[in-house]
């Protein structure tokens, strides 16, 4: 059966709370306990984690900028799109490069740069370094000195969630929106649609609002019925 992919909006921002750890226990303690207590850390170790697609990384990513942020905390940040990364800053915290296997020479060299100076600043305190892309270090198609500095402190593998996993993060996240999902209701999720996690929580976004608009719960017939309406 052929699984069908939603395009549609994530009204809700990632969150460290949201972040499932499961089996990604280990990546998820470790970067709670730094960002808890970034300003106290004398030697701040640059983190690496990498994963598939759909395993977690850039809402990660995005949780500890957007975390940092409320605590007033400024910091660089650079994904693939960042098409002129500024400038090593001193009063950055942080330092956030997601997708780094996308990068372009230009972007290597910047996210070199940052990575050097945040460890080694001209003055000031060094700085976090956390990274994301989809191979280990090693296997990273990147210049010499970046690939070897991204593997140079804690590296972290992020797995993908399987089907289990899935169903208690659908459930975790239907329970804190006060909604109930029947297990006929979970199975046709998972089997009708991609299994992808961020199409499945935009999917049950979907079906909140659908459901509050039209005064119903969610129900085979109700996605059905929500489906015709797209």
């Amino acid at each position: 059966m052929k699984q069908l992919a939603l395009d549609i909006g994530l009204p809700t921002g990632p969150t460290l709370e949201r972040f499932y750890a499961g089996r990604n226990a280990p990546v998820a303690q470790h970067v709670r306990d730094w960002v808890t207590q970034p300003v106290t850390a004398t030697a701040p170790v640059p983190t690496y984690v990498w994963g598939d697609t759909g395993s977690g990384k850039t809402h990660l990513l995005q949780a500890v900028r957007e975390l940092l942020r409320e605590q007033g905390m400024q910091l660089g940040w650079m994904d693939a799109s960042t098409g002129f990364p500024p400038e090593f800053d001193e009063r950055w915290s942080a330092v956030l490069m997601d997708d780094v296997q996308l990068y372009t020479p230009m972007q290597q060299q910047r996210a070199f740069n940052w990575f050097v100076n945040a460890l080694n600043p001209p003055s000031g305190r060094p700085c976090w370094v956390l990274a994301a892309g989809n191979a280990p270090p090693a296997d990273l198609q990147l210049r010499d000195d970046l690939r070897s500095r991204l593997g140079w402190g804690m590296v972290f593998q992020l797995h993908v969630p399987n089907e289990a996993e899935c169903r208690a993060i659908l459930h975790s996240e239907a329970a804190a929106r006060g909604l109930s999902l029947s297990a006929d209701v979970l199975d046709y999720m998972l089997n009708r649609f991609s299994r992808d996690l961020a199409s499945l929580m935009q999917l049950l976004d979907m079906l909140d609002d659908f459901a509050l608009r039209n005064k119903r719960a969610i129900t085979i017939p109700l996605i059905k019925t929500m489906l015709e309406t797209l």
